[in-house]
């Protein structure tokens, strides 16, 4: 309630005004301040709304994906053909209801090297753990070399795998540490001797098998941690963040290392890291994650030129791609100050072909919701659910609604920063734009190039261009940007759109 004997504080040019402007001002400012205050209210209200909401959808999800669990496990389990590891519709979901991943699926044939990326919280180390049988699994398959493997217990399914913190123990030798696991499953002495020497020697690690873990330098612990999950002499080995407490030199070393004895020892490997660097130089194929949801799964070649959404684009590569707020209107991606590049009748073709599948995908929905809606008996907390998600879609609809290839829409311009290059240098690149004209705001030298970043309208970018001539802040220069390797991006759903 708006109190009219509320204290306002005034400048000193304000208190100097006269009095009847004075008591104007401050009851504006009363009104004012009692209006924010309202706002603030109503946006705590409706954030508030949309929290009970999503926690009746966690209740919702959690009690259909436990009983599509009960329901499918009833079903023979066939496992798929040519996957030496499959993941089916895996789905893990805590006792608080959290998910913390969804849907999860990926068939790894014998000898791939895979990695799982994205940053922390993005549920691929509880995947990982999943398939280890160290986190239960809450619907969906696993198959392990052909066998249904949800039940099996972690020392049953013929996998080995390596952590972030070594697990090493300080009292034992390296031999010792490597050899424990076998003595505990009772291996005749004489193969685990031959085992640990063996993997000893691949790892030169054979003059350390004496020594204390408090002996050895990070990366020869890592080594032993390696070689303990070699002797076990399995198809299929997990790693969990492995090089994270490494200095960035020994991990270096380390990557084209663990490579290396993958190749070597011909295993599977499933290897989780936060690092895009680690993926990009270690896989066969990359698993981007984000918020539980795989993004894209891909070889590094494939998600680095082909970045399904403004995510994987700014998430893999180093620098990240460029994204810049842009215009499209007939053909024509317009930003900067007047700055075009025309796509022609196949880019206008192609854009317009994608807005109308985005609608026809959320009229789809939508039309699934009202049949949802339509049950006379369906739960209040289902109810208020489905309406929640038809309002979003509604409103989503009213935005495509006005995206017809033809009209002025925002669309977002994706550009790596090696795509661009100094105007008047000679490139490889043979479809340039005109130049675009911008001011360095700082250029990090780097021997034999420049990271030059520079202000496009709102938003800075960074190009890799040659070191042939010193730049310094505030000079204007012109960019030439390669438009074969050119990304566009919806705003709304911040999906690639596919110009090819």
């Amino acid at each position: 309630m708006w109190n009219p004997f509320s204290k306002v504080k005034l400048t000193a040019e304000e208190k100097a005004l006269p009095e009847e402007e004075r008591k104007a001002l401050i009851k504006s400012k009363k009104l004012q301040s009692h209006y924010d205050k309202e706002l603030e209210r109503a946006q705590e209200r409706e954030q508030e709304r949309v929290e009970k909401i999503e926690e009746k959808k966690r209740d919702m999800v959690y009690r259909d994906t436990v009983a599509y669990a009960k329901e499918q496990s009833q079903q023979e389990k066939v496992a798929p053909e040519g996957a030496f590891l499959s993941l089916q519709h895996i789905n893990k979901i805590y006792g608080n209801h959290v998910q913390a991943v969804y849907d999860f699926n990926l068939d790894v044939k014998q000898h791939e090297f895979i990695v799982l990326v994205g940053p922390s919280g993005c549920g691929k180390s509880t995947t990982l753990r999943m398939v280890a049988g160290l986190e239960a699994i809450t619907s969906g398959d696993l198959y392990i070399d052909g066998v249904y493997s949800n039940d099996l217990e972690p020392k049953d399914r013929n996998l080995a795998m390596v952590f972030q913190n070594y697990a090493l123990y300080p009292h034992m030798s390296v031999y010792s540490n490597m050899a424990f696991g076998l003595k505990m499953r009772k291996v005749p002495k004489d193969e685990i001797d031959r085992r640990v020497h063996a993997a000893a020697k691949i790892l030169q690690l054979e003059e350390y098998l004496d020594r204390k873990p408090g002996e050895l330098s990070g990366g020869q612990c890592q080594r032993v941690a390696l070689g303990r999950a070699i002797v076990r002499d399995t198809r299929l080995f997990l790693m969990d963040e492995p090089l994270s407490n490494l200095d960035a030199k020994l991990r270096v070393q380390m990557r084209s290392e663990i490579v290396n004895l993958h190749n070597t020892i011909g295993a599977t490997t499933i290897y989780v890291t936060h690092d895009q660097t680690e993926a990009m130089t270690m896989a066969s194929r990359i698993v981007v994650m984000k918020k539980g949801y795989v993004q894209q799964i891909g070889t590094p070649k494939e998600v680095y030129a082909n970045p399904a959404n403004v995510f994987v684009a700014t998430f893999i590569g180093s620098p990240a791609m460029n994204i810049i707020k842009a215009s499209f209107e007939k053909g024509v991606v317009s930003f900067h100050d007047g700055f075009k590049i025309d796509l022609g009748s196949k880019g206008k073709k192609a854009i317009k072909s994608f807005y109308e599948h985005q609608r026809e995908q959320l009229q789809k929905r939508s039309g699934e919701l009202d049949e949802l809606l339509a049950n006379e008996g369906l739960a209040p907390s289902f109810r208020e659910i489905y309406e929640e998600e038809k309002k979003q879609i509604g409103e989503k609809l009213s935005v495509y609604a006005n995206y017809d290839g033809v009209a002025a829409m925002p669309i977002y311009f994706g550009i790596r920063p090696e795509d661009i290059h100094a105007h008047g240098v000679k490139s490889e690149a043979t479809n340039l734009s005109d130049p675009l004209k911008v001011k360095v705001f700082s250029a990090e030298y780097l021997g034999k190039e420049y990271f030059v970043h520079a202000d496009v309208g709102a938003d800075r970018i960074i190009a890799k261009i040659g070191a042939g001539k010193e730049l310094k802040s505030g000079e204007e220069i012109e960019l030439d940007i390669d438009l074969d390797k050119i990304t566009l991006f919806d705003t709304l759903s911040e999906l690639a759109i596919p110009l090819k």
